[in-house]
């Protein structure tokens, strides 16, 4: 997924690692071929910051807006070049504010009388789950039930992108705690409740597999015995807090569903990697190998999904 200065969005997506991998060198190179400067600035977006002073902004509206009297222009530009030096207004105002500050109520008294509600999305899963009194987010049950009664047969799930501006409705109606019924019409297309499941995992501030685990999950990855590299990977996945390993158990073996489902949604366990690799796991910091990982996080989901039973097995070795 790629979003450009200008902010817009594209997509593109591949079954075809070294694809990928060639799509990732020729946009990386397109863009170490750009001037510097045009990197950043635009002349439009230094006319719009040029435009932004007090001064241009009240001479804009008086153009755009009926010409006012010339005493009243008058008095505006005094009032504006004038009042703020004036040691006493200065004071008053600041006194205000003081009083303003003072006065506020803190964030967990609006918390506790609702004005301000705890975010569902952008918030740490641990947190979204000591708010629910439970290990996976009511949030992500609901999305994979919606799924599996109405989604797994559609082609391409999960990996068709729904409509950008229902997925940020959808996101504002679980962030403001209304109380959610997929089955509405409004979220009808299933598309929907696969993006707006993909944005939760994706905006966390840490993702499902934690940071401290991301350089232990690729060197897992790396190793060339089948056997080991399971038992490995069952290792880690074990340690994991009780949120992320409840979440991502439920998520994998509903991910397994889909794959079930390949000879007709034609969603296979390579296809599942590539859209949830980077979005379940990633290093805390980019590096220059950040197409390698790529290819790692795609294939330890893969893996995960192909290993299922045996990964999340309840059974000691």
């Amino acid at each position: 997924q790629i979003t450009t200065v200008s902010g817009n969005e594209f997509l593109l997506q591949s079954d075809i690692d070294f694809l990928i991998l060639d799509w990732f060198h020729a946009i990386k190179n397109a863009i170490d071929r750009l001037p510097k400067e045009q990197r950043i600035t635009s002349r439009n977006l230094e006319f719009k910051l040029r435009r932004s002073s007090s001064i241009e902004l009240l001479n804009n509206l008086d153009t755009e807006s009926k010409e006012p009297k010339p005493e009243h222009r008058k008095s505006l530009i005094f009032r504006l070049n004038y009042s703020a030096s004036d040691t006493n207004d200065r004071n008053r105002v600041k006194s205000r504010l003081k009083k303003f500050i003072s006065r506020r109520p803190s964030l967990k008294t609006l918390q506790e009388k609702g004005l301000i509600k705890d975010q569902i999305f952008g918030s740490h899963l641990h947190s979204v789950c000591e708010h629910e009194k439970s290990t996976v987010p009511q949030f992500v049950k609901l999305c994979i039930k919606a799924v599996e009664k109405r989604g797994l047969d559609v082609d391409g799930i999960y990996r068709v992108s729904g409509n950008l501006a229902t997925i940020q409705k959808l996101r504002f109606v679980v962030n403001q705690e209304e109380k959610l019924n997929l089955d509405d019409s409004q979220w009808e297309d299933i598309h929907v409740v696969t993006g707006a499941l993909k944005m939760f995992f994706r905006e966390l501030p840490e993702p499902l597999f934690p940071y401290c685990f991301f350089e232990q999950f690729v060197e897992a990855i790396k190793i060339q015995d089948n056997a080991t590299r399971i038992k490995t990977i069952r290792s880690l996945v074990k340690k994991l807090p009780r949120p992320n390993y409840d979440t991502m158990k439920i998520l994998f073996e509903h991910l397994q569903k889909i794959a079930a489902k390949e000879s007709v949604n034609l969603m296979s366990t390579q296809s599942l990697g590539i859209v949830f690799g980077p979005t379940l796991l990633r290093p805390e910091k980019e590096t220059g190998n950040m197409a390698v990982h790529m290819l790692y996080q795609n294939q330890i989901v893969e893996l995960m999904l192909s290993e299922y039973s045996k990964i999340f097995s309840s059974e000691e070795d």
